[in-house]
């Protein structure tokens, strides 16, 4: 048994628990062909990241750009199934780590429940057909935390680099993993057995410098954009006053029973108290790394707003703490939740195959409406630039840029973001907006206003069941010199 182990022996169910991860991941990636869902806004924007490969972005660090252009590289192809495949695999990837790092805590039988309780979580469901930042960060995160807890045994140089790597690696995907320095300081400041050697932290500290200081050094070359963006994020930090939000931090907190499940975050939030009266050393060090994420972005939500994944990198200190206390104590109540959580398994990608049909009885609209005509959109603005013999498309909606992109993919038309002089929106017009020196007209799809010169309107578009149900959109050819005006 490890030097850290806790006494209970349960069952060896390690064998059993790859086997159902395994399943799980098979399922999921089984049916993204079948997924009628469009990319969402974010989704597609991060396939264009990778097609303009650099060490930063207007909103996100860039790993997972890189990563999208590697697997649709190696594919051949950037179909939905290639952009969306890197999630469950990522979030497989992260299971089987979490067992790693369960190992360190409690027998083989416990840790491999804890990597199955963490695949079924309701959050990693969606985190499987939605390819996000979250996906990416997820592996170097627990692989951190285990990596710290091997450290904790002695010191290790190849173990230092390692955890630097993997925080490194981390902040390159999503600077949520910023959280983990924050915890790992605090447990190692109220948990002194939780403490690494002073030369481990230091090489940590180089590798993990290392790593991030190219995206350190893009962003000062570009006006500090990825952490503007951040702070706009968090717009208390921005306003002259400050008006509490309770209503939106109690809504963000009870939404945290929907990202872990309900008996996996109840189950922790017991042992979460439990573990200050009697637990462990490191159990304690299991909650300073977890609460105070949540507690933050709870602080959050008071002060603006926190969205409900936000807080999604607490999910291992909760797996790791939760399911030790369920597994030898109320196996009944670690089978419930498991249950509760694969309807979601189960429902999430078949709901993704009828993005186009599901629809609610009261008003007909779409369930997954966010989710589509995206496309449609994208298709039908295509051909009314080939219909009116144009090669160059402007628009000035976020959203629809990005599904133009790539939808647009191989169209052979010149797809350019508004330009916008003073402080660009988003990435397409921080970087992809409408260049001068243009000969032709082009096609505007105006969303917000028409263009800022003569132009001729073509056709008023009313989106049909979808993203844009019922918005009336206004193409407009325009002459290529209509900024410069």
């Amino acid at each position: 048994m490890p030097k850290n182990a806790l006494p209970h022996q349960a069952p060896d169910l390690l064998p059993a628990a790859l086997i159902a991860i395994a399943a799980v991941t098979l399922f999921r990636v089984a049916l993204l062909p079948f997924a009628t869902a469009d990319l969402f806004v974010d989704e597609a924007q991060y396939w264009v990241w990778g097609q303009n490969l650099d060490w930063g972005y207007y909103s996100k660090p860039p790993l997972i750009g890189w990563v999208l252009r590697a697997v649709t590289d190696l594919a051949g192809s950037s179909s939905l199934f290639w952009v969306r495949v890197p999630g469950p695999v990522f979030h497989a990837v992260t299971a089987l780590i979490l067992i790693g790092a369960a190992r360190e805590i409690t027998d083989r039988g416990t840790a491999g429940l804890a990597g199955l309780a963490y695949i079924t979580m309701p959050s990693v469901a969606v985190g499987s057909f939605l390819i996000s930042t979250d996906t990416i960060l997820m592996p170097f995160f627990a692989g951190a935390v285990w990596v710290w807890l091997r450290l904790t045994k002695g010191g290790n140089l190849r173990l230092a680099v390692l955890l630097g790597l993997c925080v490194g690696l981390g902040m390159m995907a999503k600077y949520a993993a910023v959280y983990f320095i924050f915890g790992a300081v605090l447990g190692a400041v109220f948990v002194p057995a939780a403490r690494i050697a002073w030369r481990d932290i230091t090489v940590a500290a180089v590798v993990f410098a290392l790593v991030i200081s190219p995206n350190v050094i893009w962003n000062l070359q570009n006006d500090l954009a990825t952490l503007s963006h951040t702070a706009d994020n968090v717009d208390w930090v921005r306003q002259p006053g400050i008006q509490l939000n309770t209503a939106g931090a109690a809504e963000f907190f009870l939404q945290q029973f929907g990202v872990f499940g309900p008996i996996l975050f109840g189950a922790y939030l017991i042992a979460a108290v439990a573990a200050f009266r009697s637990g462990a050393w490191i159990q304690r060090w299991l909650v300073w790394m977890s609460a105070p994420i949540i507690l933050l972005v709870s602080v959050q939500a008071l002060l603006s707003r926190a969205y409900a994944n936000w807080a999604v990198t607490a999910c291992v200190g909760v797996v790791l703490l939760a399911v030790p206390l369920l597994w030898p104590r109320l196996r009944w109540v670690y089978w419930t939740g498991l249950v509760l959580n694969l309807t979601l398994v189960a429902a999430i990608p078949i709901a993704a195959t009828q993005a186009t049909e599901w629809r609610f009885e009261k008003d007909g609209r779409l369930v997954l409406r966010r989710f589509a005509g995206r496309s449609e959109m994208s298709r039908h603005t295509i051909a009314l630039a080939r219909t009116h013999g144009v090669q160059d498309i402007i628009a000035d909606d976020r959203d629809m840029l990005a599904d133009l992109y790539h939808t647009g993919r191989n169209s052979g038309l010149n797809i350019f973001a508004q330009a916008h002089p003073r402080h660009a929106p988003h990435y397409f017009a921080q970087k992809l907006s409408y260049p001068p020196g243009r000969t032709g007209d082009f096609l505007y799809l105006g969303t917000a206003a028409e263009p800022p010169c003569p132009s001729r309107l073509v056709e008023e578009y009313t989106a049909g069941p979808g993203a844009y149900a019922n918005r009336t959109v206004r193409f407009y050819i325009a002459p290529p010199d209509c900024w410069d005006r």
